[in-house]
C-alpha cells in the first residue's frame, strides 16, 4: 500500500511523525510536502494529495493542518476525493466502511501523536462494505458531475 502524505507548516511534526510510524509498519509513504516550518498555503498539498490518490499513484492520502478542517475542505473540492478530518478512532472506521473515503485529515492543535496513530489505525484497517452505503456514495459522486 502506498499512501500520499501531505501538510502545510502547522501540521508538519504530527504529519513526520505519522509518516515514521507508518513506515514502521511497513506502509510506503510518498510526502508531497510541506518540507519545513515555512509557512504554506494548505490547499497546495490538499491537491497534491488528491492528484496522487485520483491518479492512481497513491491508494489513499493523509493530510495534516492545524485543525484538520481547511485540509479536507479543500481535499473534498476535487472530484473523486472523499476526505474525512477526524479527531476520534471511531468516526474514522466508519467513514471507511460507510463512506469509502481516500483520504484522512488530521489537525496537530487538536489532537497528540498517540492519538493520531489510534485514528490512523482505525482508518486503515477498516473496509468499505458496500451494500446499501454504495448507493449514497454513489449519490455523492453524482454531486461531483
Amino acid at each position: 500500500m502506498r499512501i500520499a502524505l501531505g501538510s502545510d507548516h502547522v501540521g508538519l511534526e504530527l504529519k513526520e511523525q505519522v509518516k515514521q510510524y507508518l513506515t514502521e509498519k511497513g506502509i510506503e509513504c510518498v510526502d508531497v510536502g510541506c518540507y519545513t516550518a515555512e509557512r504554506v498555503h494548505y490547499p497546495e498539498y490538499a491537491k497534491k494529495v488528491g492528484e496522487a490518490v485520483v491518479g492512481g499513484a497513491c491508494e489513499l492520502g493523509m493530510l495534516f493542518c492545524g485543525t484538520g478542517v481547511g485540509m479536507s475542505i479543500a481535499a473534498n473540492k476535487m472530484k473523486g476525493i472523499r476526505c474525512v478530518v477526524c479527531s476520534e478512532p471511531y468516526s474514522a472506521q466508519l467513514s471507511r466502511q460507510h463512506n469509502n473515503t481516500n483520504v484522512l485529515a488530521l489537525g496537530s492543535r487538536v489532537i497528540g501523536v498517540e492519538l493520531a496513530k489510534m485514528i490512523v489505525d482505525a482508518w486503515l484497517s477498516a473496509e468499505y462494505e458496500g451494500g446499501r452505503h454504495a448507493i449514497r456514495v454513489d449519490m455523492i459522486s453524482c454531486l461531483e458531475k
